[in-house]
């Protein structure tokens, strides 16, 4: 008898506390679903705690659902940052030499609360961090904050302080044997394993490795670790569950990474045809950052009109090939390079590049979340995934400005923006 009563308290219980979640009936105009190209007319999306429970045609409203009409908008999953810098602002704003060795830790902490909070209002509920560029592990804080509700934010991916080889990053131009700070950590040969493992077990949940870099102001990137140290770290890395992503500007720096095993590379604005069938041949995402060389381009007095700089022109060329080649494309904008809330910059870039907008979205969304080994979690609108949702208005498959419209954004079934 007393087993019983228990069995039925317990039952009960479990009822009420889910019957305590709430729920939510989304109803827009249509719903991009982030795999399928084109959008679906009609469709509601029923959230019940964090997750989503249906998504479709004729979904009744359970009695404690929530109604929220959307009328003339698109509901899709929440948009995925792939290449961000929180704790960096825009460099007309201050230079980033500025930003690592004057603004103190405290300050930089500050404004990345700010910058996380205007990417999650901008529609991107997750965004992958690729380097707190000399503020050390503070991202690791930053993520438990926006974790814990201290603060509103995306779901962080955090590479902490990224490796480059000794003597090859910056802060430069002092004196000889002077120890600058650095914007991130310096390592080579069996160091560096042990680098990217001190990385992990402080918080990192990707491991960034600077393939190649300009080792003085004003020469150009060369390659910075062989393609043996690359190799050992990334098994460092993989062997404890994370992803590796790489910059890499040359194609001898991009050669040697993609062979070393990185799940992605960023930039590559040297990327040759045979350099980019490489990476498709081995899996190998490229994020292309093109709205970081346009902002720089812009701050120093360019207006968008052909012919474009340099610089522009071969961020251009890179994403060409990369497209005919089949390369897997990220969508990442090295947001920090310009203001936080812009996010959609690299999307419009992308699309005028030659993309379409469902490529792109599909990309920002699925694509992301697949190359993120997080395709079980978020990125698609089904059944059983987080309820990270954006509505935004219009269409923005018709108009791919439409992403910049926010009028509704959900994380984890919390209600940010309506």
């Amino acid at each position: 008898m007393i087993a019983r009563l228990t069995f039925i308290l317990v039952v009960t219980l479990y009822t009420a506390m889910a019957a305590a979640d709430p729920a939510y009936l989304l109803k827009p105009a249509r719903v991009f679903d982030g795999v399928d190209p084109k959008p679906h007319e009609g469709w509601a999306v029923l959230v019940r705690g964090d997750k989503i429970e249906a998504a479709g045609p004729a979904i009744a409203a359970p009695p404690d659902a929530t109604v929220v009409e959307l009328p003339g908008d698109t509901l899709m999953p929440g948009l995925i940052e792939g290449h961000s810098h929180l704790f960096l602002h825009p460099y007309n704003e201050t230079p980033w030499d500025d930003q690592v060795l004057h603004e103190p830790l405290a300050v930089r902490t500050a404004r990345a609360t700010v910058a996380a909070k205007a990417t999650l209002m901008a529609g991107f509920t997750t965004v992958r961090d690729l380097g707190t560029e000399g503020a050390g592990y503070a991202d690791v804080g930053l993520k438990q904050a926006i974790e814990q509700g201290i603060i509103p934010g995306p779901r962080m991916l955090v590479a902490t302080r990224a490796l480059v080889a000794t003597g090859a990053y910056g802060p430069k131009g002092f004196e000889a044997g002077l120890v600058i700070p650095q914007g991130a950590e310096e390592a080579d040969g069996a160091s560096l394993v042990a680098a990217v493992r001190r990385q992990i077990g402080a918080g990192a949940d990707v491991v960034k490795l600077y393939a190649d870099y300009h080792w003085r102001p004003g020469e150009p990137s060369r390659p910075t670790f062989s393609e043996a140290e690359m190799r050992a770290a990334v098994e460092a890395a993989h062997s404890a569950g994370r992803i590796v992503a790489a910059h890499a500007n040359t194609a001898e720096g991009m050669r040697r990474a993609i062979l070393a095993g990185v799940d992605s590379i960023e930039h590559g604005g040297e990327g040759t045809p045979e350099v980019f069938k490489l990476m498709r041949e081995h899996g190998v995402t490229y994020c292309p950052t093109l709205a970081a060389s346009d902002a720089v381009a812009r701050y120093r007095g360019w207006n968008g009109a052909d012919p474009a700089p340099p610089p522009v022109a071969q961020a251009r060329k890179a994403f060409d090939i990369a497209r005919a080649a089949g390369v897997t494309m990220c969508v990442g904008g090295d947001v920090g390079v310009f203001a936080h809330g812009q996010n959609a910059r690299e999307i419009e870039l992308m699309v005028a590049a030659g993309m379409s907008a469902a490529q792109v979205l599909i990309a920002a969304t699925s694509g992301n979340a697949h190359s993120f080994h997080m395709g079980d979690q978020i990125g698609t609108i089904r059944s059983g995934l987080l309820a990270d949702l954006v509505a935004v208005e219009g269409d923005p498959i018709r108009d791919v400005q439409s992403v910049r419209a926010v009028r509704f954004v959900m994380k984890g079934g919390m209600v940010y923006a309506k």
